[in-house]
């Protein structure tokens, strides 16, 4: 597993903290007492922000939940632990050793399915963002996880660093859209794949994204009519998204082909950033 701070020649490590403290510093922003903080795209059921206390971990439990002194149970919000034992180890390892700490915690949204409290955690000094320090050393995935949509995108910038980098969960190569033996390997696991979007099929209860030609092995995205209609919201459509390269990511399960169902915020366009929307006539050209 990776290291934070990384083992090249000074200038290079003095360069890589820089550029990883400024995303830190924008994660960070992003965290606020206030419980109007939400973002507009989720509601508040999601991503508002409650009144911090001041808290101190009592133990640590499998798949990075934390136990407080005063009996609450708390996860990181924006985090999804990560499925792959090595990277799984490190990450309780590296908890671990924050037993005892005092930290801010902020609650975020409403608990998870079992009953713990999302939120955002803050150990005094160095330290800093709990959540944020796992996605800077590799060992978690920026993703909203049980939450609705990702409430601190900025956190996506952290993992882009460590992805950059190679730390961790990045040390192998992503998983191309098209290999469809490779994935079929991770089926049952979290994953997150890099490819060429061949086609877009829009159907009444979903949407369909190939990877893959027609009678190929590869990864077919669904997603559900509610949230494509928060993707097209923020200008995801067929038009802007069929042959453009994307990241996506989710739980992968085998169908006929790869399949994963994305959340809201479980594509990120990668190339072609100001290519205009087509219009309405356009768009339904590309419909099949």
């Amino acid at each position: 597993m990776g290291r934070i701070g990384g083992s090249g020649g000074r200038r290079r490590a003095a360069a890589s903290r820089a550029v990883l403290a400024a995303m830190l510093a924008a994660a960070l922003a992003t965290i606020s007492p206030s419980p109007t903080r939400a973002a507009p795209r989720t509601g508040l059921s999601d991503c508002a922000t409650g009144p911090a206390r001041e808290e101190v971990v009592a133990g640590i439990a499998p798949r990075g939940e934390i136990r407080l002194a005063s009996g609450l149970r708390v996860v990181p919000d924006s985090l999804r632990w990560p499925d792959a034992p090595e990277a799984a180890s490190a990450a309780q390892a590296w908890l671990e050793d924050r037993r005892g700490a005092r930290v801010t915690v902020i609650p975020r949204g409403q608990p998870d399915r079992w009953d713990r409290l999302r939120a955002d955690l803050l150990i005094p000094g160095d330290e800093g963002d709990l959540a944020a320090r796992l996605i800077e050393a590799g060992l978690a995935f920026a993703d909203p996880n049980e939450a609705e949509a990702l409430c601190r995108t900025a956190l996506r910038l952290v993992e882009a660093a460590a992805r950059a980098r190679g730390l961790g969960l990045w040390a192998a190569a992503l998983p191309a859209a098209q290999d469809g033996p490779a994935l079929r390997a991770k089926a049952g696991h979290f994953v997150v794949v890099e490819g060429r979007v061949r086609h877009v099929g829009e159907r009444g209860a979903r949407t369909y994204l190939d990877f893959a030609a027609r009678g190929r092995d590869g990864l077919t995205v669904t997603v559900s009519k509610r949230t494509w209609r928060m993707m097209r919201a923020r200008g995801l459509s067929a038009a802007s998204l069929e042959g453009r390269r994307v990241r996506v990511r989710g739980l992968l399960e085998v169908r006929r082909s790869p399949t994963l169902e994305v959340a809201t915020d479980g594509i990120e366009p990668l190339d072609e950033a100001d290519r205009p929307e087509a219009g309405s006539d356009e768009e339904r050209g590309l419909r099949r």
